[in-house]
């Protein structure tokens, strides 16, 4: 899909994972990193046999999680499969080098024969910061003119650029070229209006990430990003919805499953940001329609992604299947049911009511993660 939504555009459904390898409840141990990066590779194959559309991959530099260089896991996953697309979930743009990323995800388009993405955030955790030698501060600064600087370069191979926080560019080459014209770049957001006003007026994709709430609270954000591109004389920019979710056989089996290591990495965030921990009530009563969970039976995740489109009128919605130590089986099940049970019936009601073109459904709007 390209940053701007068409009418009659099919609805996509894809994966996120940031490839965490936390502590299993059940058995105690943690995930070796050589293991959970085979699992991934298996995930993605799945996921390009089952038509999902897109497989989107974090970036973090923590021990809980196994990706701290998205763009080569994703190469490797364009030799094992054929149509999937592949994006970084996010791309932690305000601690890299914009030139870096490009190049990367440039490469990555010409490996895959045009199926790179790049989503950019400011990132949900900030180990990067002082990693690479940042200063927290400059937070917002940092993304700003990254942002800008990226978007320079893949309009422009050769590039002058100024700023703040980079060595200047004096008319430099940048390459390789990308095989797609533009390379597509979204925008994360995590619930920070002055984000979804930046996606909108650049006329970038916007990914909403919704981890807690009623969905319906996001569609201002939505209606914002959607305004902002309008009064930049932008065409509607495309929307995605990442959310945590699994689907099992029965809805049962998916609750059982996935509440205890998305329980555990829930509270041990919530030790490190303030939260109370979570309880058993309070997943339960997020899985429901209004909830900020898609976690059941393949009918009530089809259910759930109908109702976010009719909420929300995104053209593409991404699972968030891994959150803490799931399962490899019942997650390899997991994406096959969503390939094969609930994308067809997504897809097909979906079209019924007019495609999942911009403005389809209700608030309509634009593009996992920053906050």
């Amino acid at each position: 899909m390209s940053e701007s939504g068409a009418a009659g555009t099919p609805f996509e459904i894809g994966l996120v994972t940031f490839g965490d390898r936390s502590v299993d409840p059940t058995t105690g141990r943690e995930l070796a990193p050589r293991t959970r990066m085979e699992h991934l590779l298996e995930e993605v194959e799945l996921a390009d046999q089952v038509g999902l559309d897109v497989f989107g991959l974090g970036e973090h530099h923590r021990s809980d999680y196994s990706v701290s260089a998205p763009a080569v896991v994703l190469a490797a996953m364009a030799a094992r499969t054929r149509r999937i697309r592949l994006s970084s979930a996010v791309t932690v743009l305000s601690s890299d080098d914009p030139v870096r990323v490009f190049q990367q995800f440039a490469t990555l388009d010409l490996l895959s024969a045009g199926r790179a993405e790049i989503m950019a955030g400011r990132g949900s955790f900030v180990e990067s910061f002082p990693l690479f030698g940042f200063e927290l501060h400059d937070y917002d600064a940092l993304f700003e003119e990254k942002l800008e600087l990226l978007l320079q370069l893949r309009e422009h191979e050769v590039v002058r650029w100024q700023g703040r926080h980079r060595p200047s560019i004096e008319g430099s080459s940048v390459l390789p070229r990308p095989l797609q014209s533009p390379l597509p770049v979204w925008i994360a957001v995590g619930g920070t209006p002055d984000s979804a006003r930046r996606a909108g007026t650049l006329g970038l994709g916007m990914v909403l990430a919704i981890i807690g709430g009623m969905p319906e609270r996001f569609a201002p954000l939505v209606a914002l990003h959607r305004d902002a591109a309008r009064r930049a004389g932008n065409a509607v920019p495309a929307l995605a919805v990442n959310t945590h979710a699994f689907v099992a056989r029965t809805s049962q089996a998916a609750a059982d499953t996935f509440f205890p290591p998305y329980a555990e990495v829930m509270s041990r965030i919530g030790r490190e940001r303030g939260w109370p921990p979570m309880g058993r009530p309070q997943f339960d009563a997020m899985r429901g329609l209004r909830g900020a969970l898609t976690v059941g039976d393949p009918a009530q995740v089809t259910e759930k992604i109908l109702f976010l489109h009719r909420t929300l009128g995104m053209q593409r919605y991404l699972a968030q299947l891994t959150v803490g130590a799931v399962p490899h089986r019942a997650l390899l099940e997991a994406i096959e049911l969503l390939g094969t049970e609930v994308a067809p019936t997504v897809r097909r009601e979906i079209a019924a009511r007019g495609g999942a073109g911009p403005g389809a459904g209700g608030a309509g709007g634009a593009a996992p993660g920053d906050t």
